[in-house]
């Protein structure tokens, strides 16, 4: 998940900011007069974005948080040069309309501005349709896969992601980096060290069972159903959204992402509430023969990036455990992600053995 505290877009734009805002949408033609309906759009990211209406056509503007972070500003680049990239693709996503490099027209925020999706998060809502159709969900599964398959079929070189990433070591990285994130908590002296299942056991498995290559292609890096917005009237999927962890590695650790995440039980809030809820949904096998037929990547080894990403999200979501330990995050969304994190552990456990 890209984030899991809570945001601060409540804060919406202060008045000196939408005088600059305005300023700078006049210089690049981008409508005229007031800017209107100005409103947060809530999620789970740090990351503000703001709707609002200029002249008859509604824009999403996408920024770091209130409280910038060392790299907010670079997080944001990243992500409007990947939404440039994608532009020249079949992946749905939000169309990038405008980017601003410049730090001094918010406040020291660079930001940018995107077309907005109609579309809802199957995580928090399903319409009535969609609701009322096992078909119809079933649909939407195909769709989520279809989307993930046209992404790792992007020619990253060509569509100017060529030094976006490292991906020369990318799958030797993972088990040290993802060690030394979670080694580093202890920096929370009231954090008292991982309980969160066989982390030794699995890292070893994840070192003793790497596949030997891959070929290179554009990560999204946090995909999952919660993580796309789907059509109100078709079961497509309309738009791929929070690219803030993309990067150029191995794209068959997304699926792995989609799968670690995929109807977890006992965790089904965090990444596909509702939809999860509804049921009628493809099996984890049915999602991987999908993809099989709609790429050309080898999926034989899907249990390994399944398992590799269960370790590297458990970490991740244990770090908002030991920060809500120290008092700097909720504690109920502390012991929340933590239970999750043992969830993810377990299902690991279960793929190492083959008991799935």
């Amino acid at each position: 998940m890209s984030d899991t505290e809570p945001n601060d877009t409540d804060v919406v734009l202060t008045p000196a900011e939408l005088t600059a805002l305005t300023t700078w949408m006049d210089e690049r033609g981008l409508g005229s007069g007031p800017v209107t309906s100005v409103e947060p759009v809530t999620g789970g990211t740090q990351n503000v974005m703001i709707r609002f209406t200029r002249e008859g056509r509604d824009y999403i503007l996408r920024r770091g948080p209130r409280h910038l972070r060392p790299r907010s500003n670079d997080v944001i680049r990243r992500e409007f040069r990947v939404l440039d990239a994608l532009g020249r693709t079949p992946v749905p996503h939000a169309r990038l309309i405008a980017t601003c490099g410049d730090e001094s027209i918010l406040g020291g925020a660079v930001f940018y501005l995107m077309e907005p999706v109609d579309g809802f998060n199957a995580g928090v809502e399903l319409p009535a349709a969609h609701a009322g159709s096992a078909d119809i969900r079933k649909d939407m599964c195909r769709s989520l896969i279809d989307a993930l398959a046209r992404l790792g079929a992007v020619d990253h070189t060509a569509v100017g992601l060529g030094d976006f990433g490292k991906p020369t070591g990318f799958l030797e990285r993972q088990v040290p980096r993802w060690l030394s994130e979670l080694e580093s908590y202890s920096a929370f002296p009231e954090y008292p060290g991982p309980a969160i299942g066989p982390v030794t056991e699995v890292a070893r498995w994840l070192d003793q069972h790497r596949p030997a290559g891959f070929t290179p292609g554009v990560l999204h890096g946090d995909f999952h159903a919660a993580n796309v917005m789907f059509s109100r009237s078709t079961p497509e999927v309309v738009a791929v959204v929070d690219w803030e962890m993309c990067t150029i590695g191995d794209p068959l650790l997304d699926l792995g992402w989609l799968l670690a995440t995929w109807q977890l039980p006992g965790a089904p809030d965090e990444f596909a509430g509702e939809l999860t809820r509804a049921g009628g949904l493809l099996t984890a096998r049915e999602l991987i023969a999908r993809y099989a037929e709609q790429s050309d990547r080898d999926v034989a080894a899907i249990d390994w990036y399944t398992v590799l990403a269960c370790f590297k999200l458990g970490i991740v979501l244990e770090g908002s455990y030991a920060r809500a330990l120290a008092g700097k995050a909720p504690m109920a969304l502390g012991e929340r992600l933590h239970h999750t994190t043992l969830r993810l552990f377990e299902r690991a456990h279960t793929l190492m053995s083959g008991e799935q």
